[in-house]
């Protein structure tokens, strides 16, 4: 069983490279911004481990620590800018299963992360045997970085694998321009958003049976784009 990882972080870009290594990992993971949002995703989902900033808004580490360990064992590994002693015994004091420093190696986190679940009970080590990430017909494996449309290899530009990857983790969610601006940026350092709309063009020409009537990745108008769950 792959294990569900809330990552609160108010850097999206950090969030985005945690988001993305546990997706290689064969995890399943959601991002939220600020201790509110954890908070609630904590209720609603209940996930089997936080990776929990501690300057984050609304809310900050320490005390949506304090909440978790109010009401619930789910474990927690805290990761902030923070390094002083203070702060880290605070941190463990308040139930925090680990503590890690930024700057951090994704790898050194990964390895962390593993650990923090093993000893939760997490059988870390049998991964699913299919971690792809299925979507109308589209599927994208983020371990061997491919697509597949009905089963078919599909050739992608950077750009274009990681919009995909971000819209097939939440099919049927509606994706601002700008919102899939920060998901290509560092992958495809020339975007803009009127460079996401050509991206979009193009994976349609790869994806649709007929890109000007777009039945797998939509137009919602006014907002953004979608990636439908439903088979054509």
């Amino acid at each position: 069983m792959c294990a569900y990882v809330l990552v609160a972080e108010d850097d999206e870009k950090q969030a985005e490279l945690i988001r993305r290594s546990l997706l290689g990992e064969g995890h399943t993971a959601a991002v939220v911004h600020d201790g509110a949002a954890a908070l609630d995703e904590v209720r609603r989902h209940r996930p089997d481990l936080v990776v929990l900033d501690l300057m984050l808004p609304v809310v900050d580490g320490f005390g949506v620590c304090r909440a978790l360990r109010e009401n619930d064992d789910i474990p927690v590994l805290m990761l902030t800018a923070r390094s002083t002693e203070d702060d880290v015994l605070l941190g463990l004091e308040l139930g925090a299963d680990d503590y890690m420093t930024k700057p951090y190696s994704p790898r050194e986190l990964m390895a962390r992360i593993r650990t923090v679940l093993r000893r939760g009970g997490r059988p870390v080590d049998a991964r699913p045997a299919d971690p792809v990430l299925r979507a109308g017909g589209i599927a994208v494996d983020p371990r061997r970085h491919t697509v597949l449309c009905d089963g078919s290899p599909v050739d992608c530009t950077p750009g274009e694998y990681a919009i995909l990857l971000a819209m097939a983790t939440e099919p049927e969610r509606v994706f601002s321009r700008r919102q899939l601006l920060h998901h290509t940026r560092g992958i495809d350092r020339a975007s803009t958003e009127r460079a996401i709309d050509v991206h979009i063009m193009n994976l349609r020409r790869k994806i649709e049976t007929d890109p000007r009537r777009p039945v797998r990745l939509v137009t919602v108008f006014g907002v953004g784009y979608k990636l439908r769950n439903d088979r054509p």
